[in-house]
C-alpha cells in the first residue's frame, strides 16, 4: 500500500507528512483491499476564514474507491477527523461488500437447503 502526501499552499514538513502517514496509515488494519492513499492538504490563506486547513482523502481500493474530506483550525486537527473519517468510511464500505457476497453465493445457499432438508427429516 502506497500513502502519497501533496499539500497546496502548505509546505509539507517531515513532521506533518509522518503524522500524516502514522493516521492514515492505521486504516490499512481495517481492511486488506487498500491500493493506495492520495492525501491532499490545504491551507487557505483568507484571514477572515477561521477554519482554513483542510485535509482530503482518496482510498483508492481493489473494487472502487472512497473520498473523504475534513476542515478544522489546524492541520493536525484536520488529519485527526479525516483519519476516523475515513476508518468509518472504510470499514461501512468492507462490511457492505463482504456481506454482499456472502448472500449472493451459490455454495451458502444451496447448503442451507441441505441442512434445512435434514432438519425437516
Amino acid at each position: 500500500m502506497r500513502i502519497h502526501v501533496n499539500g497546496k499552499n502548505i509546505e509539507i514538513t517531515d513532521a506533518i507528512k509522518a503524522y500524516t502517514k502514522e493516521k492514515i496509515g492505521k486504516v490499512a488494519t481495517h481492511y486488506d483491499q487498500i491500493e493506495a492513499i492520495d492525501v491532499m492538504l490545504t491551507v487557505i490563506k483568507n484571514p477572515s476564514v477561521a477554519e482554513n486547513h483542510t485535509a482530503e482523502v482518496t482510498c483508492k481500493l481493489v473494487t472502487g474507491s472512497v473520498h473523504v474530506a475534513e476542515t478544522a483550525e489546524s492541520m493536525y486537527a484536520s488529519i485527526d477527523l479525516v483519519a476516523d473519517k475515513l476508518a468509518r468510511q472504510v470499514k461501512k464500505f468492507k462490511d457492505k461488500n463482504l456481506g454482499k457476497s456472502k448472500l449472493d453465493s451459490i455454495r451458502t445457499g444451496a447448503v442451507a437447503e441441505e441442512v434445512a432438508e435434514e432438519s425437516a427429516e
